[in-house]
């Protein structure tokens, strides 16, 4: 498994803080389809820089470094 630097951790965390909005763009998940648009709030950002988000949908997966994309919309 590949965890990011520090320094990178530490930007997403810049730029992905808890309560801010984010849309999904693309995520990799065979167990539960998650649409591109899907909007949600971000609760945290963890040191493998993993962004956790409260999807509108009810999901609460992760949007994984390197693998998954998002893009933040407001906050």
């Amino acid at each position: 498994m590949f965890f990011p630097r520090k320094e990178v951790v530490d930007r997403i965390k810049a730029q992905y803080p808890a309560g801010c909005r984010v849309e999904l763009i693309s995520m990799s998940d065979p167990y539960r389809p998650m649409p591109e648009g899907l909007q949600g709030t971000v609760s945290c950002v963890d040191d493998t820089g993993t962004i956790h988000v409260h999807w509108d949908n009810g999901s609460s997966l992760g949007v994984v470094y390197g693998e998954d994309s998002c893009r933040r919309i407001s906050g």
